[in-house]
This record gives structure tokens, C-alpha cells and sequence, in this order.
């Protein structure tokens, strides 16, 4: 899947898809960084606020958690297991 800059739909959605499908497929997997805006800009070609655009959209849909000074990860699965570690 890549970005269509000519198709209506706007880029940073079209991003925010496709960082989804990666998490649900596990590329991305739950509680792990995933690519920053920057990173992103400089892998699709795409304006580092588009990149923050779309990590926003991530995380209204739930799908992501940021951690100030830290980065951006996948929002562990709620299926009875914890990706705290032990001790």
C-alpha cells in the first residue's frame, strides 16, 4: 500500500490507514515503537506535519499512545494479556 497524493482523500489519513493495517497484521506490534513523524516524512515523501497529522488520527482511533520525550507505541491488545514486565 503506498500514498496517492491525487486521490481526495487526504495524505495524513491515507498514512493513518496504512500504519493500521501494519498494526493489525503485527508488523507494528502492541506496546513498541512505532516510526516517528520525521521518519515517516522521510520514508513516504510526505511533510513532517503530515506525519504528526496522521499519529494524531492514530491515537483518537485508539491504535496508538504517544509518551512525551519518549515516542509513539501501539496501544497493547486487551485481550487478557499484559505487556507490563514483571517484577
Amino acid at each position: 500500500m503506498s500514498l496517492d497524493p491525487k486521490s481526495g482523500r487526504p495524505l495524513y489519513m491515507q498514512l493513518a490507514d496504512l500504519i493500521a493495517a501494519k498494526i493489525e497484521t503485527g508488523e507494528y506490534a502492541p506496546d513498541r515503537v512505532i516510526p516517528t513523524p520525521g521518519r515517516l516524512a522521510d520514508e513516504y515523501g510526505i511533510a513532517v506535519l503530515t506525519g504528526r497529522r496522521a499519529m494524531r488520527e492514530l491515537r483518537e482511533r485508539g491504535l496508538i499512545y504517544t509518551v512525551p520525550g519518549k515516542g509513539s507505541y501501539v496501544t497493547p491488545a486487551s485481550e487478557g494479556h499484559t505487556s507490563l514486565p514483571e517484577g
